[in-house]
C-alpha cells in the first residue's frame, strides 16, 4: 500500500541544454550534507509522520537547508500581526541562485510581461534558455497544516536530490516555497489570522501584512505556476480542473496549463486514485466546489494578475497526518514535474498572455465568458461593450481615489494623472448611466487598457464581473471604484489626454503654514477619517466646520503625521488663519464581545483591525454582563460598537436593555452592525425599524447597489447624495419612523445593482443606515457590514462619522428613563427572523420542483434542518449556516453538491 502512495520521481528534461553535472539514476539518492526532515525533525514528512510541524520547526528547517545546500537561498516575506516572520526559500540549480543569477532570471521574467519592450525573438530565447518560476504556498488558513509540511519535503527533494529528475527540475525551474502564509493562525489552529481575517480573501485589497509582503514577493519573482495548498472536510482530495465559474479575464493559456497539470496530478496521485462509486476516501476529485472567480483568492490573483496557472489544492482534514502530507507532496511534486517538462511552452505561452492582453486593451475588447465543467453552459455572457480607458474622477473622496491608484500601481498597473481637461464623447458612468461629451477635469486619473495588465485592470475595476454561471461560495462584486464609492467612468473612445504617469504617492502638506496658522483637509473619505484619528491620537486639537472641513494648528503637524497624510492620500492645505469650527473629540470606544459574538472572525476582528490598528483607538471590551449590571466597563464608554453575530438580544436582560437606553439618552452613541447589531438595538427599544420578509428566491450575492444618502445626519457627512453600498444578503430594514434614514435604496428608476441578484426589488425603499436619536444620544444602525474585509471604504467612512458623531446635550439619567416610543415598542415586540446564515449566508440550493423529492432525499442524508419552499416550478432547499461558514470551510457542502449531481439532479443555482 505504501508504495502506491509515493509519486514517481522521474521526469522529462525540458530541452537538451549544454553539459550538465552528472546525475544519479537512483531517485532516492541525496546529498548527505543536507539534513533530511527525518534527521532534523526526528520524524519523516508524509508516510510515517505522526504530528504536524510547528512554526519554529518550519523556520529552523528552512534555515538549516539553506545553510547546507548551494541550491537554496532564503528570505523573510513578511512579518505577521503578532510579529512572527514568514520565511520563504528559493531552490534551483546553484548557478541560478547566486545573487547575479537570480537577479537576471527575475529581470528576464519581469521583462516578458511587457511586449512593448520585449522583442519576440528575445522572448523565445528566454523561454529556451531560462527557467520558469513555480510557487508552492501552504497554510494560508492556519488550521490547514499539511501543505506547509509537504512543502518542506518538496524543498528537501529539490535541495538535496541527486537524481536526473531533480537535476532537470532545478535546471528548468526556480521554485519558490512559502511554507506558511499564516503563522499566527497555524499557532492557534485557527483559519483566520490574528485579526480574524481570512487571508485567502485579502489578495486584491492587501489589508493584512501577511498578504502585502506576499504580493511584493510575487512582483519580484513573477510566477508562471502557483500552488495554494489547503485542507477541507472529508478524506478526499481536490485539484483542478476547477468548478465553474471562471473569471472571464483569466487568460486561456493558464486555464489550459491548470487542466493539463490536473492530468499530471492524476497520474502521480497514488493512493486510491479517482473518487468514484465505492471509492470515497483517499481519492481525488475535480470540477467541483472550487471556482476561479473572486479576485481575492490564492489562485485567481496569480492567474489574473500574474498570468499564472493559479491552483487551489484541497486535502480532506479527516485523513491521518501522514496521508494528508503525503498527498499534498505527491501533487506538489507532480506539478513541479509537469512544469519542468513543459517550461519552454509555458514561458512562450506566458509571453503570449501579455501580448494578447495588450492587443485586447488597444482594441477595447473584454475576454469572453467560458465554462470548463462538461455539463455546464454559459448562462450570462459578457456583454458587447468596448472599454479602452478608465478615469477616476477627483471631485470628491480624493484620498480614497489615491488609495485605489496606489493599489493599482502595487500590481504594476500604469496610472496617469490628467494635466488638462479632456472631453470624452461617449462615456459610461458607473452605476449604469451614459453621458455624452463628458468633461474629465484636470487632476483625474487615467488608466488606459492598452497595457499588459489589462486583465487585472478589468478584473478589479470592472463595473460588473459578469458571472457566467450561478454557482457561488463567495461574492459576486468587488468592483474597487464601487467599494470606495468614487466617481468613475469608462469609454471606448480613442483618446490622447495630456497626462503624466504617476510615479509616487500624492498627499501630505501642499505648502507650509505660517506660525499660528493651520492646516485643512476635507472630511470626505475613509483616508481623511483615518488621518483625523491619527491626529487626535497624537494629542492634536482638530476642529470641524459646517462645510465638513477639518482644521488643526500648524504646530501639530509633525514629520510622522505628514508622512501619515501622504500614505493616506490626504492633501493638507495651508492657511494663515487659526483653526475654526467645533472641536472633534477622541471617543472612548467599547467593543461588544457578549452573547452571539465570535471573537476570532468576522466583524469583531475587522473592528479590531480598522478601529484598533488603523485608527489607533484603544478598544475596551464590553460584555453582556457589563451592560446588564451597568458596570463602569460599559458606562465609562462614549461609544459602544456591537458587531454582527448570531444573537437577537446580545443576552441583555430587561434591566440591561433599560441600562442601554439610559446610557444612549445620556449623550452616548450605540453603533450596531448587520444582524446582531441592529437586532440588539431593536430589542432594547432604540429603533422603529423592522425586518422585511424575504421571498424564497431572494438572493444577493455580495453585490453593489446605488443608494440615496441623507446628508442632514452627521453619519452621511462627506458622502454624495447618490452613493454605492455593498450588500451580502443582509437583513432588509423597513425605514425608521422615529429617526433619520441616512442611506436608503431608491424606489424610482435610479435603482441599480451589479453582480448576481434575484428579487432584488424587495430592497427598493428600504433603509441601509439609520440614525435613531434617544435623548442626547443616538443609535446608528447599519443593515450591512461597513467593515467587510476592511475594503469597503464608503462604509468605513460612514462608520467613522458615527464614531465621531458630534456630542449632544447631556440629560439627566432620570429623564432618560422615559417610556419607549410606541413605534419602537412595536418593533421590539415583532417576531425576530431566524438567523439562518450567521455572519455569512445560509446554503441555498435551487432545483426544479419535479426534482424536489430526489433532492430532499439526498439532503436528508446530511442534515434534517433544511427549509423547503416552492414557487413557479422551482424549489429551494435552505440549509441553516448559523456559524457563518463559507463553502470552502463547510463540513459537507462540497460532498452534498457532488452527490446531488451524481444523482442526476440539475442544479439551477447553488449559493453557499
Amino acid at each position: 500500500m505504501l508504495a502506491g502512495t509515493l509519486p514517481m520521481l522521474n521526469g522529462v528534461p525540458a530541452s537538451a541544454n549544454p553539459p550538465r553535472p552528472a546525475c544519479d539514476p537512483n531517485p532516492q539518492a541525496h546529498l548527505a550534507d543536507v539534513p533530511s526532515p527525518e534527521a532534523f525533525l526526528g520524524f519523516p514528512l508524509g508516510v510515517g509522520q505522526q504530528r504536524v510541524v510547528t512554526n519554529d520547526e518550519i523556520r529552523r528547517y528552512v534555515a538549516a537547508v539553506d545553510n547546507a545546500s548551494d541550491r537554496v537561498v532564503t528570505g523573510t516575506m513578511a512579518t505577521s500581526v503578532t510579529g512572527q516572520p514568514l520565511p520563504y526559500a528559493i531552490v534551483s540549480d546553484s548557478s541560478h541562485v547566486t545573487k547575479a543569477g537570480l537577479a537576471e532570471i527575475a529581470e528576464n521574467i519581469r521583462d516578458l510581461r511587457d511586449p512593448r519592450t520585449m522583442a519576440p525573438s528575445k522572448a523565445a530565447r528566454i523561454a529556451h534558455d531560462g527557467p520558469a518560476i513555480v510557487y508552492i504556498a501552504g497554510n494560508v488558513h492556519g488550521g490547514e497544516t499539511s501543505g506547509a509540511d509537504a512543502s518542506l519535503k518538496s524543498l528537501y527533494e529539490l535541495a538535496a536530490g541527486l537524481s536526473c529528475d531533480v537535476r532537470d527540475r532545478n535546471d528548468n525551474l526556480v521554485t519558490v516555497i512559502i511554507p506558511t502564509q499564516n503563522p499566527d493562525g497555524r499557532a492557534a489552529s485557527r483559519r483566520q489570522n490574528e485579526y480574524g481575517f481570512d487571508l485567502n480573501r485579502d489578495w486584491f485589497a492587501r489589508t493584512q501584512p501577511e498578504t502585502d509582503g506576499k504580493i511584493d514577493l510575487l512582483r519580484k519573482y513573477p510566477p508562471q505556476v502557483f500552488i495554494d495548498a489547503h485542507e477541507m472536510g472529508s478524506r478526499r482530495y481536490f485539484f483542478p480542473p476547477n468548478a465553474d465559474p471562471i473569471h472571464h479575464e483569466i487568460a486561456s493559456e493558464p486555464v489550459d496549463w491548470i487542466n493539463r497539470i490536473g492530468e499530471a496530478n492524476k497520474a502521480g496521485f497514488g493512493y486510491n486514485g479517482a473518487c468514484a462509486g465505492a471509492v470515497t476516501t483517499e481519492c481525488y476529485f475535480n470540477y467541483d466546489t472550487y471556482d476561479l472567480f473572486y479576485m481575492g483568492y490564492g489562485d485567481t490573483v496569480p492567474a489574473a494578475g500574474f498570468g499564472a496557472a493559479g491552483m487551489t489544492y484541497e486535502k480532506g482534514s479527516a485523513s491521518a497526518v501522514q496521508d494528508r502530507v503525503q498527498q499534498q507532496f505527491n501533487t506538489q511534486w507532480s506539478t513541479i514535474g509537469w512544469t519542468s517538462a513543459n517550461k519552454r511552452e509555458v514561458l512562450n505561452g506566458w509571453f503570449k498572455v501579455w501580448t494578447d492582453a495588450l492587443a485586447e486593451g488597444k482594441a477595447g475588447t473584454l475576454s469572453p465568458n467560458e465554462v470548463v465543467q462538461p455539463d455546464n453552459t454559459v448562462q450570462f455572457p459578457v456583454p458587447d461593450v468596448n472599454i479602452k480607458s478608465y478615469f477616476l474622477l477627483p471631485d470628491r473622496q480624493q484620498a480614497d481615489v489615491r488609495r485605489l491608484v496606489e493599489r493599482l500601481r502595487g500590481m504594476d498597473v500604469e496610472v496617469y494623472e490628467v494635466k488638462e481637461p479632456i472631453t470624452v464623447p461617449k462615456a459610461h458612468v458607473f452605476g449604469g448611466r451614459d453621458a455624452d461629451n463628458l468633461t474629465v477635469p484636470k487632476g483625474a486619473y487615467w488608466i488606459p487598457m492598452a497595457q499588459p495588465q489589462k486583465h487585472w485592470i478589468q478584473a478589479t475595476l470592472g463595473e460588473d464581473p459578469y458571472v457566467p454561471f450561478p454557482y457561488f461560495y463567495d461574492v459576486s462584486s468587488w468592483s474597487n471604484p464601487l467599494l470606495m464609492g468614487i466617481d468613475t467612468i469608462y469609454t471606448g473612445d480613442e483618446l490622447k489626454p495630456k497626462v503624466q504617469r504617476v510615479a509616487r504617492p500624492a498627499g501630505g502638506k501642499a505648502a507650509t503654514a505660517p506660525e499660528g496658522g493651520s492646516y485643512q483637509f476635507r472630511l470626505d473619505s475613509a483616508g481623511a477619517a483615518e488621518l483625523t484619528f491619527a491626529l487626535l491620537g497624537a494629542g492634536v486639537a482638530v476642529s470641524r466646520d459646517s462645510a465638513n472641513v477639518a482644521t488643526f494648528p500648524e504646530a501639530g503637524l509633525t514629520g510622522a503625521l505628514n508622512d501619515r497624510a501622504l500614505g493616506l492620500g490626504v492633501t493638507l492645505s495651508a492657511s494663515r488663519k487659526a483653526p475654526v469650527g467645533a472641536a472633534v473629540n477622541l471617543p472612548d470606544v467599547g467593543l461588544f464581545r457578549g452573547t452571539g459574538i465570535s471573537t476570532t472572525s468576522g466583524s469583531y476582528g475587522e473592528a479590531r483591525y480598522v478601529l484598533g490598528a488603523r485608527w489607533g483607538l484603544d478598544l475596551k471590551p464590553v460584555t453582556t454582563a457589563d451592560i446588564n449590571d451597568n458596570t463602569a466597563a460599559f458606562t465609562g464608554r462614549t461609544v459602544v460598537l456591537v458587531p454582527d453575530g448570531s444573537s437577537a438580544t446580545g443576552g441583555l436582560t430587561a434591566a440591561g436593555q433599560q441600562n442601554l437606553r439610559n446610557w444612549v439618552a445620556a449623550g452616548n452613541t450605540y453603533i450596531g452592525l448587520r444582524n446582531e447589531g441592529t437586532r440588539v438595538a431593536r430589542a432594547a427599544g432604540l429603533t422603529s425599524t423592522t425586518e422585511k420578509p424575504q421571498t424564497p428566491d431572494y438572493t444577493v450575492i455580495g453585490s453593489h447597489f446605488r443608494v440615496d444618502v441623507d446628508g442632514s445626519s452627521p453619519v452621511g457627512a462627506g458622502r454624495p447624495a447618490e452613493d454605492f453600498e455593498f450588500n451580502n444578503e443582509d437583513p432588509i430594514l423597513n425605514p425608521s419612523t422615529t429617526g433619520t434614514n441616512v442611506v436608503t435604496y431608491p424606489t424610482d428608476d435610479t435603482f441599480w445593482h451589479n453582480g448576481f441578484t434575484v428579487d432584488e426589488h424587495l430592497l427598493a425603499g428600504t433603509a441601509a443606515v439609520v440614525d435613531e436619536p434617544t435623548g442626547a444620544g443616538r443609535a446608528v444602525l447599519f443593515a450591512f457590514n461597513p467593515l467587510f474585509r476592511a475594503y469597503n471604504e464608503s462604509g468605513i467612512q460612514m462608520l467613522a462619522n458615527s464614531v465621531l458623531y458630534p456630542a449632544g446635550q447631556s440629560v439627566a439619567r432620570r429623564s432618560a428613563s422615559a417610556t419607549v416610543d410606541p413605534a419602537r415598542a412595536a418593533a421590539a415586540a415583532a417576531p425576530t427572523p431566524e438567523n439562518l446564515g450567521g455572519e455569512w449566508r445560509p446554503i441555498t440550493i435551487k432545483v426544479a420542483s419535479a426534482d424536489l423529492a430526489r433532492a430532499e432525499s439526498v439532503v436528508d442524508g446530511y442534515t434534517d434542518t433544511a427549509r423547503v419552499s416552492q414557487a413557479d416550478g422551482s424549489a429551494w432547499l435552505v440549509i441553516p449556516n448559523p456559524e457563518g461558514l463559507q463553502a470552502d470551510e463547510h463540513p459537507y457542502l462540497r460532498d452534498l453538491v457532488s452527490d446531488l449531481r451524481a444523482a442526476g439532479i440539475s442544479l439551477k443555482s447553488v449559493v453557499g
